[in-house]
């Protein structure tokens, strides 16, 4: 672990400096709470502030099961950075030495991205996805990686400059205090995205939500080999039928499959493995919980941060903290 990150990081229990040391037993690096007396180990270079196992585990198993096929760098398409710009509504000259926190890294998809730029990017996750992230993205020296929970994040409060979370909130078990805990790190004067399902009144009717109960509660790997099993038959059929005019909407209401018909810059393979993923992440969380805007603005808000700008790719808010 780079003496830089410990330079940013927290105690996530009181907030108090960490100090490295060497465990006498294993020669492993581990960090001490000077405060709290709590210590955290650093595996394979990454700070780890969570159990590895925990209610994101299939998030683990995903992101390095999948590891490199939403990562531009390696499918050749700009669709991770597009999403990234327009969702955060930044460019890279804001960005320009920034420290930037990016809640819910898993694979790097937007690390990717945002780490083009002349910013510094901590890339946290629950789950062990942060290890295929740096992975992914070994040579980008300007990203550190850690593992850690949104609601015990450790860092300090008012740490980063902006702050972004794209398709996270939803699953983590209380959304509201998940907004929370990601606006108290921006500073005065700071930034932050967030993207969310939104929740209309019919949201709860997609055929999603009447596997889920069964899903979410199946191994990992069993469920993975469902969807894999299905896939030769259903990717075909809904080729056909999600691009039926006016009729293609109610198709894929009523069909939980995952299949990108209209994103010309992914090629059939790359449609294929990218149905078998989002399918699994559609069916495997153990939490999906949509928000309303209403419920979306309220605790950032509460927290300080005024929202400028509203779309509805997903429920993404885009905001700010006032300087004063």
């Amino acid at each position: 672990m780079e003496k830089k990150l410990l330079e940013i990081l927290a105690c996530p229990k009181c907030k108090g400096e960490l100090e490295i040391s060497a465990d006498n037993d294993k020669g492993d690096e581990e960090m001490h709470c000077a405060v709290c007396s709590v210590t955290y180990p650093i595996v394979d270079g990454i700070p780890r502030f969570v159990p590895l196992d925990n209610y994101a585990g299939s998030f683990g198993y995903q992101w390095n099961t999948f590891r490199k096929e939403q990562l531009d760098r390696y499918n050749g398409t700009t669709l991770s950075a597009d999403r990234f710009w327009s969702e955060t509504g930044w460019t890279s000259e804001d960005m320009k030495g920034a420290l930037i926190l990016d809640a819910g890294c898993g694979a790097g998809r937007f690390l990717d991205a945002a780490s083009m730029t002349d910013a510094t990017i901590i890339g946290i996750d629950l789950s062990n996805a942060v290890d295929a992230a740096r992975e992914n993205l070994f040579d980008r020296t300007n990203i550190h990686f850690v593992q850690a929970s949104i609601y015990d994040l450790p860092f300090r409060p008012g740490t980063f400059d902006k702050v972004y979370c794209i398709g996270v909130i939803q699953h983590t078990p209380d959304t509201v205090k998940s907004l929370r805990c990601i606006a108290e790190m921006v500073r005065p004067g700071g930034d932050l995205a967030v993207t969310i399902y939104p929740r209309k009144p019919w949201t709860k009717l997609f055929s999603k939500y009447w596997l889920r109960p069964i899903t979410r509660r199946m191994s990992k790997e069993k469920l993975m080999a469902a969807v894999e099993r299905v896939m030769p038959i259903a990717f075909p059929v809904t080729n056909v039928l999600f691009r039926i005019p006016y009729l293609n909407r109610a198709f894929k209401f009523v069909i939980p499959l995952a299949n990108y018909v209209g994103e010309k810059q992914l090629n059939d393979e790359q449609r294929y493995a990218w149905a078998i993923l989002d399918t699994f992440d559609m069916l495997s969380p153990y939490y999906d919980q949509p928000m309303t805007e209403a419920e979306a603005r309220k605790p950032l808000s509460e927290s300080g941060i005024e929202v400028t700008r509203l779309t509805f790719y997903g429920l993404n808010l885009v905001g700010k903290r006032p300087s004063a």
